[in-house]
């Protein structure tokens, strides 16, 4: 009998990749406070990759709770600049502050997956991605943010590559999955290992 799998995130983006690699799962978001899992980390100097990771966690644990015996696939992305953490800007100002301090500079994305069962974690992984952004002008980042919209909020760094936001940029390392935010080939050969998905 195939296992369950369930996506614990609300994330468009996430949910797109796994439907286009082909994989059936249902989405179910976690219910916890990021910020208040994450602000003990900050103050014992956790770094960026072990924070998206115990937050992947948190959320992939939080949904299990509620789906017993289900394969729970939890994710989380960190932005790192030197040993600032950043987060999803609150409004249009954050955004522009932001793509100032990113100007010119590179910077980590740190995306982190974990499965859980039954409250027991059994596979974790991180990937980093470095991202160099071209120096921005701030009258070309206030033209970027109008186009933009609201779209930038809804990213940790004020930017989605597949979108206008490619065009911060001027070199990238890293695969395209870990910067999106889930990293496909790691998952992908996890749940084969444990026979989730044909193999």
């Amino acid at each position: 009998m195939p296992q369950e799998l369930v996506l614990a995130s609300a994330s468009p983006f996430r949910k797109l990749l796994l439907e286009n690699a082909g994989v059936e799962f249902a989405a179910q978001a976690a219910d916890i406070d990021e910020r208040a899992v994450e602000a003990p980390l900050l103050e014992g100097n956790v770094g960026p990759e072990d924070t998206a990771l115990v937050l992947a966690e948190a959320k992939a644990l939080d949904v299990s709770e509620k789906r017993p015996s289900a394969l729970v696939i939890g994710s989380d992305q960190t932005l790192s600049l030197g040993d600032e953490v950043f987060h999803k800007p609150a409004d249009m100002e954050a955004a522009r502050r932001h793509l100032l301090k990113l100007s010119g500079r590179t910077h980590q994305l740190n995306s982190a997956v974990v499965i859980v069962r039954d409250g027991e974690t059994l596979w974790r992984h991180v990937a980093t991605a470095s991202l160099t952004m071209r120096q921005l002008d701030p009258g070309f980042i206030g033209r970027y943010l109008s186009k933009a919209g609201d779209r930038a909020l809804s990213s940790v760094g004020a930017y989605q590559l597949e979108g206008i936001g490619i065009q911060l940029f001027e070199r990238i390392e890293g695969d395209y999955f870990t910067i999106i935010g889930l990293p496909m080939l790691p998952l992908l050969g996890a749940l084969r290992d444990m026979e989730a998905i044909d193999g």
